[in-house]
């Protein structure tokens, strides 16, 4: 195992992910890769704008970004040790999608993510990363469980 990619989306349940992963990187002597989805919000050319009729919303993104930079880069900080130092990674559009192509790209052997513990409904509607990545993983993924994610 070479390198581990943890989702980390800010959530209680982060802290509890990269814990793990961070342990299981330094037991494999592994790369740690963190990665964090800025979800698509809706856009201005879906309601037949250009960015210049609307510069709120491009402006309102270039704050998301940077203030999830900056919470990436501190929960990076706070897992590195001298033998790990791990690497972000920021990326926009659908988390399954987006987790499912770093994957490739960045040869990941393992995937760590947690589980928010929703009921079976909030699944259905809101379908599940988690799930999903299990179902269409070409890689092993690790889902670590909502309360010992959050730390309980």
């Amino acid at each position: 195992m070479k390198k581990i990619l943890a989702a980390v989306d800010f959530s209680n349940s982060t802290a509890g992910v990269v814990n793990t992963a961070a342990e299981m990187a330094k037991a494999f002597g592994a790369e740690l890769h963190l990665l964090h989805v800025i979800e698509p919000e809706p856009t201005y050319t879906a309601y037949g704008f250009t960015p210049d009729e609307f510069p709120a919303i491009q402006t309102f993104h270039q704050d998301t970004r940077a203030r999830a930079q900056k919470t990436l880069d501190e929960t990076a900080a706070k897992a590195a040790t001298p033998d790990l130092t791990p690497i972000t990674h920021l990326s926009d559009g659908s988390p399954l999608h987006v987790l499912a192509e770093a994957v490739k790209t960045i040869g990941a052997d393992l995937v760590v993510l947690g589980s928010h513990g929703h009921g079976i409904v909030a699944s259905l509607l809101l379908g599940s990363v988690a799930e999903g990545m299990v179902r269409k993983s070409i890689v092993p993924t690790l889902v670590v469980p909502a309360g010992k994610a959050e730390g309980v």
